[in-house]
């Protein structure tokens, strides 16, 4: 992306698909459902909500705009890059974290909807993972619904 806009991306969004070249980031116990984004000049904070073996849980973490737009880094090795987005529709991220002395890349496709998929993003997202290789799509949880509601 270019010259990505921060205010833009501010709001709810539902995971709705993963992709990964590594089997291990599509088996965590710990699932994202949603992100509640806000931006205050080229700080990102991020509400997760994760479904935690079948019970909600949050995180809140600030991350810092870092060497291009739509990058930021976060504290514990863990990176979130926009690669595309409408604003309105659909964002497709790719997340880089370090663990146990490995890197691993995963890249997530989010709505803004609850319900709905758009079409136009997750032909952006097949599209930027082809080469990737295992997918997995989300599951449709409380836990997200929660997280937009602002309940968790």
């Amino acid at each position: 992306m270019v010259d990505l806009d921060l205010q833009k991306l501010v709001g709810f969004w539902r995971e709705v698909g993963l992709a990964s070249d590594q089997n291990l980031a599509l088996k965590a116990p710990k699932r994202v459902e949603g992100l509640f984004l806000t931006v205050s000049g080229s700080d990102l904070t991020v509400k997760a909500a994760y479904n935690n073996s079948g019970s909600c849980e949050t995180e809140k973490i600030v991350g810092s705009e870092i060497d291009i737009s739509g990058k930021f880094a976060f504290p514990g090795h863990r990176e979130i890059h926009v690669l595309d987005t409408d604003y309105s529709g659909y964002a497709i991220l790719r997340v880089s974290l370090r663990w146990q002395g490995r890197d691993f890349h995963v890249f997530k496709y989010f709505t803004r909807s609850l319900e709905d998929d758009d079409p136009l993003g997750f032909w952006r997202f097949r599209e930027l993972t082809a080469d990737t290789g295992l997918y997995l799509a989300a599951r449709h949880g409380e836990c997200a619904k929660l997280l937009k509601q602002e309940l968790i």
